[in-house]
């Protein structure tokens, strides 16, 4: 047997090897990836499903992707659009270049901008099934369940002066445990959610805004009662995280973990225990 067919021998082992390494690992993950200053939520479940919630400000994410995922896997079961601001969704539009996506989720909201008319365009190419977001929704992934809790009704094509109160909030739960993931709400959307919403007590609060003095109420951390919250933040103008938010957990004595400080941020469930 010559060296050329040795080494590629020995490169066929080491592909099976990573791919029943990969496929074989029981774990639910969610990692929430540091793209800088803005949201993008990588979820995966044991059998291998996968959701991307917002992509960030950049091309960032396509580079997240690729550390994470076997280069042979292209598809994409679930995107989330939570709503379309540069750092949400930039980075989504690159996605659609380079993965199959099945599923497609967002608002259908009316924004005059040139990347909002790319990603309507991009979304229809891409020949997905497309949902409307509105409270009541259940999407069951690989044994886990995306509900969402906002927006009340079915958005499309209406217009809003705050596009961040436009939010998908969801909670996605996997066996015992919960993540609640709020885009970039104030406290007006986080007062009405309470109102409509008795269940959203979560193990892992993902903080609205980056962390804005305009999120995070008291009313709304006593209601959810984190064990502890995730800032998706990066080197930014705006002054996020707020001290204000940050004091307000601290009195609540919930620990942050922050994209600027920590990196990438995973959670595991292995069984029914979780950890990061």
């Amino acid at each position: 047997m010559n060296k050329k067919i040795l080494a590629i021998s020995f490169l066929l082992f080491i592909l099976l090897w990573n791919a029943i390494f990969y496929y074989s690992n029981p774990l639910f993950l969610i990692n929430f990836l540091d793209v800088g200053q803005g949201d993008s939520i990588f979820i995966e479940t044991p059998t291998k499903k996968q959701v991307l919630i917002d992509g960030g400000p950049n091309e960032k994410v396509i580079e997240e992707l690729n550390n994470i995922l076997p280069f042979w896997d292209k598809k994409i079961d679930l995107i989330v659009l939570t709503h379309p601001e540069h750092d949400h969704i930039r980075g989504l539009i690159e996605v659609l270049k380079y993965y199959r996506v099945e599923n497609i989720l967002f608002t259908g909201i009316s924004k005059d901008s040139r990347e909002y008319k790319k990603w309507l365009k991009d979304i229809k190419s891409e020949k997905a099934r497309i949902f409307i977001a509105e409270k009541g929704q259940v999407f069951k992934i690989g044994g886990a369940e995306l509900e969402i809790l906002y927006p009340f009704e079915n958005q499309s094509g209406k217009t809003f002066k705050n596009i961040n109160n436009s939010s998908i909030v969801a909670k996605l739960k996997y066996r015992e445990k919960s993540f609640l993931l709020t885009g970039d709400i104030n406290q007006k959307v986080e007062e009405k959610i309470i109102k409509e919403n008795k269940e959203i007590e979560s193990n892992i609060l993902k903080i609205a805004h980056h962390g804005s003095k305009y999120s995070s109420s008291r009313d709304f951390l006593k209601k959810v009662k984190p064990e502890i919250a995730v800032i998706q933040v990066g080197e930014n103008n705006y002054g996020h995280p707020s001290k204000i938010v940050l004091d307000k957990l601290n009195n609540f004595n919930i620990p942050v973990l922050r994209n600027d400080l920590e990196g990438n941020i995973k959670f595991f469930i292995d069984g029914f225990n979780l950890y990061d």
